[in-house]
């Protein structure tokens, strides 16, 4: 897996909205991994596969299911009666949490009902208390039909969600590589797909704003990651090669971009400032006018031997002479990093 892509948690959605469960839910018969399909329990399966690599381990869940009688009853009552959450949503997340101890829980369908519905506050007490990950698991805001933003170990906020400006709380921008959907369809075309070029941008944009990244594909029915989401998911893992420590560790420097563009954005790590840049200067000369410049600058390029020539710009920031890159057959890269020493 790290050698394949070097990320960081997985999160395996362990059952969506339609409540087919992907290990053998005690309260789901008949409707799950192992009495049907692959009679196999993928939610153990996966887990113990990252915990191998030290890959830290999310669980996806529905809090409610679209078709289950037991919800449509409780949702027709005004959500008066509880009888789906006794029996179904909170048997299955003390089952999830017993069974795998995850990393991370990501709970999802938590938008027509209210907490006191969903118990949301007794299972979380629970889960920080007295749960066997007590002292290690994280959770995300969607427990209730107000939550989201506003309470959880880290936001989402909203589906593909981007601040404009720096949150001060942790959060998550949740991606998918396929545009219009979360899960496979055997019809989408590529223009219906994110490009290398966009998701190291939306990973850009999101570090730079303190955010984690986490980007979906939606496997086959067989299991199977199609060829092009490889393809995507390996360039990014390239990306990262080169340019991992600009991201991994990283924290929000004194400005998130340069102020007259979309197209640098900075991270830090202690005093050091990184510039990524999403376009390469037609003159092979970065403007960075955000970081004041000192006798003791360095720069250099992640990827790239030896410092870059810099000088004081005219009015403030300075100029950075990019190393010749030889002409290519193969597409550009997208984004590349300078790393600055000595800048305030």
């Amino acid at each position: 897996w790290r050698r394949l892509f070097p990320l960081r948690y997985v999160v395996l959605t362990t059952k969506h909205h339609e409540g087919f469960t992907n290990w053998g839910s005690p309260v789901s018969w008949n409707w799950n991994s192992l009495d049907t399909g692959p009679h196999q329990d993928l939610v153990g399966k996966l887990g113990q596969a990252l915990r191998e690599s030290n890959i830290r381990y999310g669980l996806y869940h529905s809090l409610l299911e679209w078709f289950n009688p037991l919800y449509l009853a409780d949702k027709k009552s005004g959500f008066k009666t509880q009888d789906f959450v006794i029996k179904k949503t909170m048997p299955e997340l003390y089952d999830l949490v017993l069974k795998y101890k995850p990393d991370l829980i990501w709970s999802d369908g938590d938008w027509e009902a209210p907490e006191s519905y969903w118990n949301s506050t007794s299972f979380l007490a629970w889960l920080y208390n007295d749960s066997p990950v007590k002292d290690t698991v994280v959770v995300n805001d969607r427990w209730c039909n107000n939550c989201s933003c506003r309470h959880g170990g880290y936001y989402n906020c909203a589906d593909k969600y981007r601040p404009g400006t720096l949150p001060t709380h942790k959060w998550e921008m949740c991606s998918s590589i396929d545009k219009l959907s979360w899960g496979y369809r055997s019809n989408m075309n590529v223009a219906e797909l994110m490009d290398e070029a966009s998701i190291i941008e939306e990973l850009v944009q999101t570090v730079s704003f303190g955010g984690n990244y986490l980007l979906n594909v939606g496997p086959t029915k067989e299991g199977v990651i199609i060829p092009i989401f490889q393809e995507r998911l390996l360039a990014l893992g390239r990306w990262l090669d080169t340019n991992g420590e600009a991201i991994y560790g990283s924290k929000p420097w004194r400005v998130q971009m340069e102020n007259s563009t979309d197209t640098v954005w900075y991270t830090s790590k202690g005093p050091v400032v990184y510039a990524i840049f999403l376009l390469w200067p037609p003159d092979s000369v970065l403007k960075l006018s955000a970081p004041t410049p000192s006798p003791y600058t360095q720069v250099t390029m992640l990827g790239f031997a030896g410092t870059l020539k810099w000088q004081l710009s005219p009015g403030e920031g300075l100029l950075i002479t990019l190393p010749y890159m030889l002409p290519s057959p193969l597409p550009p890269q997208a984004g590349w990093t300078v790393k600055l020493e000595g800048v305030k």
